[in-house]
């Protein structure tokens, strides 16, 4: 007699410094259920993995229980999906080496597999959106940090310790801005959102010109390519200079690994032709010749707020099944 019990569910987790966001997605890719919470809120992590599990015991006790669930997928910040663990995060409370898979695991019993926001991001993206069928593309993050993952042929580069695309830490200027990595002048320090902060003050400080950034206590990058929007001569320098760092740093990146694209996701990515125009241009006065033109820009496709739980899908299924059910 021939049996069948194959689980059709998983558990996609996204972990971002100020939200945890998680939900029940079947085989799909569909959302069944979801919910969320504030990870700022839990700033010792034992704490924290106490308040996920029991809210994802809720949720799955609510939308058909326990048993239909195979696995749990985690997108973390300064994930390494080869230990499974959060590794000296620098935007974080958690510091230090965090075996976040395994403690989770642990609470509710089930298998879980770990990788950072830009590969599961990737992930998401090859499975479900921009990236479907492409075998060669960078997925390149732009939030409170940087980050990229790589894809090679198909396959995600890790590299050998785990640590591969970390972009976001390649040097950009020498004895540059000061990082949370403990560096200075990392590219990130010039393209994520502290970073473009910084950028609008600078340009201020140097400046008499008037711009209704002078007017605003709590700027962000938002707000700038929102000014950039109303003609704002300064916020669009901004995002000019922005634009020129991230698209050198990209130069670099192409020039070694010939991607079929690059795709661009996290909020500042929004500001658009503010950001990407001058991106564009830096990128092909400085990438290697003969692939100058032939490398897209684009924006992924999957909605900010499900992209990272259907990323973390994947990678839930990416994992040997696990239960100390059965």
């Amino acid at each position: 007699m021939i049996q069948s019990n194959t689980k059709t569910r998983v558990v996609g987790v996204n972990i971002t410094v100020e939200t945890t966001s998680f939900a029940i997605i079947d085989i799909r890719g569909n959302i069944v259920a979801e919910s969320s919470f504030a990870t700022s809120d839990y700033p010792f992590v034992n704490d924290y993995i106490g308040v996920l599990s029991e809210q994802i015991l809720t949720l799955v006790e609510q939308n058909g229980g326990y048993e239909s669930i195979r696995s749990i997928g985690l997108s973390v910040p300064s994930g390494n999906y080869l230990t499974a663990c959060i590794e000296n995060a620098s935007n974080l409370p958690w510091k230090g080496v965090i075996p976040l898979a395994a403690m989770l695991r642990d609470r509710l019993g089930l298998a879980v597999a770990l990788g950072n926001n830009a590969h599961a991001m990737a992930l998401g993206e090859q499975a479900f959106g921009a990236a479907h069928g492409m075998h060669d593309f960078v997925l390149i993050t732009l939030s409170s940090g940087m980050g990229s993952c790589l894809c090679c042929d198909g396959n995600i580069h890790f590299g050998a310790d785990g640590f591969g695309g970390e972009i976001g830490h390649i040097c950009a200027k020498e004895g540059g801005r000061p990082c949370g990595c403990g560096k200075h002048g990392c590219l990130e320090t010039y393209t994520a959102g502290k970073g473009i902060v910084k950028t609008a003050q600078e340009i201020m400080a140097s400046s008499q010109q008037p711009s209704m950034m002078r007017q605003v206590e709590n700027l962000t990058p938002k707000v700038i390519s929102l000014f950039c929007d109303q003609g704002d001569e300064l916020a669009i320098e901004t995002y000019r200079h922005t634009g020129y760092m991230l698209g050198l740093g990209l130069a670099n990146y192409a020039s070694m690994v010939n991607p079929e694209a690059f795709i661009f996701s996290g909020g500042i990515s929004k500001a658009g032709k503010w950001l990407l125009d001058p991106a564009r241009e830096a990128f092909d006065a400085h990438v290697f010749h003969n692939i100058e033109g032939k490398v897209k820009f684009l924006s992924a496709a999957l909605d900010d707020h499900d992209r990272g739980m259907l990323g973390a899908s994947v990678l839930a299924w990416s994992v040997k099944e696990y239960s100390l059910f059965k």
